[in-house]
């Protein structure tokens, strides 16, 4: 029987661990087989992360996190959670391999992933121009022209942050009109360094060691012409990673776990939950990391309740 179960390796997972190793816990995580590190994997340089002032790389950040872990004594299985059963004293948790891992806490730090745009060279790219953060990686497209694709509010807040840094900002929309909010869609056509594309979508990313241009596919006429840019943000929404908690635990209307006020505690005793899995609007590697350690003191707070009884 395990004190802490963790599931997710980003920075809320392995500060979660952090933190509930350094209390004697003896955390067991699952750290995926195929997705360890979560989304800053993905991310080259990081320079707003508070203690790297010349910037690190995403998945060094992430190894030094899970070397810290490790060191206090997290225990690290590189596989999947396929269910849980979370109701009880006792949580369930079955790996990929079918075995049961009994605990008396869990605390999920599963993430989200960023909606793709499932064209050739997306995935060769992320990292290398492609991104769907513009906080994180728009430092690095000073004076170039780049592109965001989306129409909500997201679409609109990249595009006008980005605007402090590149030089040309082209807005890439499948429809004709905005799913933004007013405000927001004023906010970009004011904005004379923000082009928009109507109608149209990517159809091919270009490059290889960086991106230098996009295929465009007008989605009226079907006709296509080629946008040269050494960059390009996704902004077509995220998903939390709720699915092994469906119909277990409440949810919010945005599809992200519901905790209750700024803690973690969930609508089921005894588990937790932290990181972007929680949180619909900042999903930033800090504020994640500071979810991690809220998840690991009230988990280490509900056993101590849990031993006085």
């Amino acid at each position: 029987m395990h004190e802490i179960i963790i599931i997710g390796s980003g920075p809320a997972g392995f500060t979660a661990g952090i933190y509930a190793a350094r209390a004697g816990l003896k955390p067991l995580l699952f750290a995926s087989s195929v997705a360890l590190g979560g989304e800053l994997m993905n991310t080259t340089e990081v320079e707003n992360f508070p203690g790297f002032p010349e910037g690190i790389q995403g998945p060094e950040l992430m190894q030094h996190m899970q070397d810290q872990a490790e060191k206090f004594g997290t225990e690290v299985v590189y596989d999947d959670v396929t269910s849980v059963e979370l109701e009880g004293d006792v949580k369930r948790v079955t790996s990929s391999d079918g075995k049961v891992h009994e605990a008396k806490t869990v605390i999920f730090a599963t993430g989200s992933a960023y909606r793709k745009l499932g064209v050739p060279g997306e995935e060769a790219l992320t990292g290398h121009g492609v991104s769907s953060c513009a906080t994180c990686d728009g430092f690095f497209f000073r004076d170039q022209t780049i592109a965001v694709v989306g129409g909500g509010d997201s679409a609109m807040e990249e595009a006008t942050f980005l605007t402090r840094f590149a030089s040309k900002v082209y807005l890439i929309h499948r429809r004709d009109e905005l799913k933004a909010s007013k405000i927001m869609q004023q906010r970009a056509f004011d904005n004379e360094k923000i082009e928009f594309i109507w109608n149209t979508e990517i159809k091919e990313l270009h490059g290889s060691s960086g991106l230098t241009g996009v295929t465009l596919r007008n989605t009226v006429d079907g006709t296509e012409s080629e946008l040269d840019v050494t960059g390009v943000f996704v902004a077509i929404g995220n998903d939390p990673r709720t699915h092994l908690v469906h119909n277990q635990l409440d949810l919010t209307p945005e599809g992200t776990i519901a905790v209750d006020g700024r803690s973690s505690r969930t609508s089921v005793e005894g588990v937790f939950a932290a990181g972007d899995v929680i949180d619909p609007s900042y999903r930033q590697a800090i504020t994640a990391a500071a979810s991690g350690t809220v998840a690991a003191l009230d988990a280490e707070h509900y056993l101590a309740a849990l031993a006085d009884k």
